[in-house]
């Protein structure tokens, strides 16, 4: 099997590439503006990479998929700091330029497996969300936060057309707040446009104090990257055509809590990690309004919470992965490179 993956460099992307060369062999040709996370896979025969700019190389990527099996474009804006810093660059890469590949895979017969986002579920009031069924409920205009979340509708809604009216295949999946190593650097925490996991952990570090946003109440349901990779290569395995033309939740529903626990339970596993035990030991929390850290035009959801039973049924995936063993692993990642650092 032949896979095109753009956005290869990324925290999905590089996780899904390691899982690819070691434990199949399917060949990947990879396509990213920076290649400093693939670098340690750059001598695999299996692994074709071009770094470029998905805005100048069209050319280059049909060529691709017109001789691969399988597209997973998975170059986008995902963090929610440029969300609503840089609204017009989310839509022009979340949407304008995948919609180019939705339809070099539709003018090619190309299968694509399209990364959507638990976002796409904005403010729903449901409990459990499901693919099928739940409503996708946005804020207003004026709360820019929602371009992600509707710009992923649109693709979810036009690849499902596309394969309605000329039969592309394809499979949909939404990861939930998939964490692990390379979730995001330093820097981009520095610039206070980290996610969460990457944040509080820097935030611990570098400034002795961690910033919840409205007090942190917002609840998230996290899962380890390896669980969602998992997922992610039954999908693309695909027996017996099980995922074609379906939509799957790729998260951990055990693994709910707020931002708040979240920040106390990395203190106190920071604490247990010789090289950070002094400073997460200082670390404290304080509450910040939204408005104040990311502007006006932030709007946020309370609760997020998937079903994954149409995964289980129909692949057979489960996570596995609890919420300790998660936030360890990721902080061991995090005292291995400072350990490296100094």
């Amino acid at each position: 099997m032949k896979i095109l993956i753009t956005g290869v460099n990324g925290f999905i992307g590089t996780h899904l590439t390691e899982r690819i060369l070691s434990d199949t062999d399917w060949e990947i040709r990879g396509f990213d503006l920076y290649s400093d996370n693939i670098s340690a896979y750059s001598g695999n025969p299996r692994l074709l990479f071009r770094q470029g700019d998905v805005f100048k190389e069209q050319g280059w990527i049909e060529e691709q998929v017109r001789e691969c099996d399988v597209v997973l474009p998975l170059a986008g804006i995902a963090k929610p700091a440029y969300y609503i810093k840089k609204p017009v660059w989310t839509f022009e890469l979340d949407f304008e330029q995948n919609l180019k590949v939705v339809r070099m895979c539709a003018k090619h017969g190309v299968r694509i497996i399209f990364p959507s986002t638990s976002e796409i579920y904005g403010l729903s009031a449901d409990e459990e969300l499901t693919e099928d069924e739940s409503r996708l409920i946005t804020g207003s205009i004026v709360k820019t936060r929602w371009i992600y979340s509707c710009s992923k509708q649109m693709m979810d809604r036009i690849i499902f057309a596309y394969g309605q009216e000329e039969g592309l295949r394809f499979s949909i999946f939404r990861p939930f707040n998939w964490v692990g190593p390379r979730l995001d650097s330093f820097e981009d925490a520095r610039k206070r446009v980290a996610r969460s996991v990457t944040q509080i952990i820097y935030d611990i570090l570098n400034r002795g104090v961690v910033s919840l946003v409205n007090g942190g109440s917002q609840k998230r349901s996290f899962t380890w990257i390896g669980d969602g990779v998992d997922g992610l290569m039954a999908i693309i395995a695909n027996k017996e055509n099980k995922a074609d033309g379906q939509i799957f939740n790729i998260g951990n529903p055990a693994n709910s809590c707020s931002i708040r626990e979240l920040a106390e339970m990395l203190i106190a596993e920071m604490k247990l990690v010789p090289i950070f035990k002094e400073r997460a030991k200082r670390a404290e929390l304080s509450d910040v309004q939204a408005a104040n850290y990311y502007g006006d035009t932030y709007d946020d959801m309370q609760n997020r919470v998937p079903s994954v039973r149409k995964i289980g049924a129909l692949l057979g995936w489960r996570p596995k992965t609890g919420m300790a063993e998660t936030l360890r692993e990721t902080v061991s990642w995090y005292a291995k490179k400072e350990l490296e650092r100094s």
